[in-house]
């Protein structure tokens, strides 16, 4: 069982940056891929990054990449999100996510476990 608690959201203006943090419960943080989408009001989850357990690389949703950049920490238990130069359609409740059997990582079916999620909220 992993337990994902997320923070770092919050209201910023466009053009800003934030930073989301994620942290699991469990000794076996280090063979979880980690991932993180986003869902905004009235609309479906949709992917936004993950990062592999094996390789460390991180891959990102067209729509943020050049912008957001997922990283890890295995030795704090702990994943990332770098939000930078945000834009008011970034606005969205954010959950971290945890799979620790290979699949699709850019679907919400590929991951077993699921934070909270936190607030993000970009003005214009």
């Amino acid at each position: 069982q992993v337990q994902l608690v997320e923070s770092g959201g919050g209201l910023v203006q466009a053009g800003g940056s934030l930073r989301l943090s994620c942290a699991a419960s469990g000794r076996t943080f280090s063979m979880y891929t980690m991932g993180w989408f986003r869902q905004a009001p009235g609309k479906e989850r949709e992917f936004v990054a993950y990062v592999h357990w094996s390789s460390g690389s991180g891959y990102s949703a067209d729509s943020v990449k050049g912008r957001f950049t997922i990283s890890r920490d295995n030795a704090k238990n702990t994943v990332y999100l770098q939000m930078n130069s945000l834009k008011p359609e970034d606005t969205a409740v954010y959950y971290c996510s945890a799979a620790r059997y290979s699949g699709s990582y850019y679907s919400e079916s590929g991951y077993e476990y699921w934070g909270q999620g936190t607030q993000v909220t970009v003005s214009s």
